[in-house]
C-alpha cells in the first residue's frame, strides 16, 4: 500500500493518462467491414428474454437437477474503433432443468454502471474495487454455496441470484480486499478455492487467493512480477498453485493510443512458470523459464513421484499483436508441460497438435493425476472471430487417443463443461454439456453429450430460437450448490 502521497500522484497520472487515452479514442477509425467482434456470429443480442418450457429433442438425464450458466461479452454500445472481445458488458445466460425438463431460459445483462446508464436502470447494489471499471463477463461459478459472475483484473464479482435478476457486486463478504480473477480452481480434496489475481492498476504484483468452504477469503498473498502479466488462469497440485507469467503484459502504449484492451505480446517479458508451495511466500517460489508462448487455460496440472509438476494446457506461439481486437495467433495445440523444481526447466511435448481451446477435464480430479480432457477446435489459421470450427475433441490421455464429434457444417460449439452422472461415477462417467450456435437460422442448441458415447449423437438437444453469442466459460450448478 502506497503512502498517501504515493496515491495522490499516482491518482493524478491516472487521470491524465486516460484523458489522452479518450482524445486518442476519438480519433480512431473503425476497421474496414466493421469489427469482426460486434458483426457476424458475434453480433450482440438486444433484448433480455425469458422463456419457459423449451422444446427438446432425445431425453435429458433424468438425474440433471439445476442450471446451466454461461457468460460473455456482450456489448449495448461499443465503439467499433476501439472495441475488443474482451472488454464487452456482461450477459450471463441460466437455462434451468430439473426432472427431465428444460424449465427456463433468461439472459440478463449485468448491471454495471455503464449497462445501468445505457437501460436506464438502477446499477447493480454494492461496492466497486477503487471506484473503477466494473464490468464483469468471463466466467459463472459456485463458490461456498452461491454463484458468483466473474471477470480478471480490476471488479469485484457479482453474486447472483438463481433466477439471475437478482445481482450484487460481493467482495466475499468483505474479505477480499484486491481484485479477482475469472479463473478460481475449487480443490475437491479440501474444497478450497485457488486462484492467481492481478489488476491492471498495480503491474507489479500479482496474489494468490485462496476461499474457504464458506466463501471466505482466508490468504492474499502478493508475489512481485515486472511488467503487469496477463495471468488469465493457473494450476493447483497437491503442493503448488502454478503461475504462468508469460509475455502479455500491460502496454502503456495500447492504452495511449485509445485501444479498449491495453495489454500485448512482449518479446522483452521472459516467460516462467512458477511453483509456489500452496501456503508459502514469494521467497519460496521456484521459478523456472519457459520458451516463448502463452496460454490462456489450463486442462490440468498434478504431482508426479519424482517431483516433478505435469501441466496440460492449450498454447500458442504469440498473442495479442499490435491492433488485436481478440486472439490473433496461432494455435500450437495442447500441450504437456513437465516443470523439473529442481533442475529449473520445463520440457514441452505435443499431445496433440490441432488448433483447439477451452480444455476441461473431470474436475473431481483437479490438482490429481487424470485420464480425460475436452476442447473445442478453432479454425488452424489466425482468424478474426475466433470461433469457426464445427468440433469438439476428447482426449484419452492414458492411451494418448482422440475422438471427434462433429455438429456439422454451420454449428459452431463453444466451451463445454462435463458433469458427472453421479458424485462417485468412475472419472469420465457422465455428460458434456453447452451451446452449440446454428448459423444457418441464427439459434442456439444446449447439448448434452454422453462422454462415454462422445462420437454419438446427443442425448439430448435443447432448443432456443435465437443465437446466444459466443462466450467465454460457462458451468453446471447443482440444485444445492448455488
Amino acid at each position: 500500500m502506497g503512502s498517501p502521497i504515493e496515491t495522490l500522484i499516482r491518482g493524478a497520472v491516472t487521470k491524465g493518462v486516460e484523458a489522452l487515452a479518450d482524445f486518442n479514442r476519438k480519433r480512431m477509425t473503425p476497421p474496414v467491414g466493421g469489427n469482426p467482434f460486434l458483426t457476424g456470429i458475434h453480433t450482440p443480442m438486444t433484448e433480455e428474454l425469458t422463456l419457459t418450457e423449451l422444446p427438446v429433442t432425445g431425453t435429458i438425464p433424468p438425474g440433471l437437477d439445476g442450471r446451466y450458466m454461461r457468460i460473455g461479452p456482450n456489448p449495448i454500445d461499443a465503439d467499433p474503433a476501439s472495441h475488443h472481445w474482451f472488454i464487452g458488458d456482461g450477459m450471463v445466460h441460466g437455462l434451468a432443468i430439473a426432472d427431465g425438463s428444460a424449465l427456463w431460459y433468461r439472459n440478463r445483462w449485468v448491471r454495471s454502471n455503464g449497462v445501468a446508464k445505457a437501460l436506464q436502470v438502477a446499477p447493480a447494489p454494492g461496492p466497486r474495487l477503487n471506484n473503477q471499471f466494473d464490468t464483469v463477463n468471463t466466467n459463472v461459478v459456485a463458490i461456498g454455496g452461491r454463484t458468483f459472475a466473474l471477470v480478471e483484473a480490476g471488479s469485484y464479482p457479482v453474486e447472483l441470484g438463481e433466477r439471475l435478476n437478482e445481482q450484487v457486486y460481493n467482495p466475499f463478504d468483505g474479505t477480499l480486499k484486491g481484485s479477482f480473477t475469472a479463473h478460481p480452481h475449487r480443490d475437491p480434496l479440501t474444497g478450497e478455492n485457488h486462484a492467481i489475481c492481478y489488476d491492471s492498476r498495480d503491474p507489479g504484483t500479482i496474489r494468490h487467493v485462496v476461499i474457504d468452504t464458506a466463501g471466505k477469503v482466508v490468504r492474499e498473498e502478493p508475489v512481485a512480477v515486472q511488467h503487469g502479466p496477463m495471468i488469465h488462469d493457473c494450476a493447483i497440485t497437491g503442493r503448488f498453485v502454478v503461475i504462468l507469467d508469460l509475455p502479455v503484459t500491460f502496454s502503456m502504449r495500447t492504452l495511449i493510443e485509445g485501444h479498449g484492451f491495453p495489454y500485448r505480446w512482449n518479446p522483452a517479458h521472459a516467460g516462467r512458470v512458477g511453483l509456489m508451495p500452496r501456503g508459502g511466500t514469494q521467497e519460496d517460489i521456484v521459478w523456472c523459464p519457459v520458451a516463448p508462448g502463452y496460454a490462456f487455460h489450463v486442462a490440468n496440472a498434478y504431482d508426479t513421484p519424482d517431483g516433478s509438476v505435469v501441466m496440460d494446457l492449450c498454447v500458442y506461439d504469440t498473442m495479442f499483436g499490435d491492433g488485436a481486437q481478440g486472439p490473433d495467433a496461432r494455435s500450437r495445440g495442447l500441450e504437456r508441460w513437465t516443470v523439473d523444481p529442481v533442475g529449473r526447466t520445463v520440457d514441452i511435448r505435443t499431445i496433440d497438435a490441432a488448433a483447439q481451446e477451452f480444455p476441461r477435464p473431470d474436475e473431481r480430479f483437479f490438482g490429481q493425476p487424470y485420464r480425460f480432457a475436452w476442447t473445442i477446435a478453432i479454425p488452424e489459421e489466425p482468424v478474426a472471430r475466433y470461433i469457426g470450427s464445427t468440433s469438439l475433441y476428447a482426449h484419452d490421455l492414458q492411451t494418448g487417443t482422440r475422438q471427434e464429434h462433429d455438429f456439422g457444417p454451420g454449428r459452431h460449439p463453444g466451451e463445454f463443461v462435463f458433469v458427472p452422472e453421479t458424485p462417485d461415477a468412475l472419472e469420465g462417467h457422465g455428460w458434456l454439456m453447452g451451446f452449440v450456435i446454428d448459423t444457418r437460422d441464427d439459434t442456439t442448441d444446449l447439448v448434452i453429450l454422453d462422454a462415454r458415447h462422445f462420437e454419438g449423437p446427443p442425448v439430448a438437444s435443447i432448443h432456443l430460437p435465437h443465437r446466444v453469442p459466443p462466450g467465454f466459460h460457462g458451468n453446471w450448478i447443482e440444485q444445492n450448490q448455488g
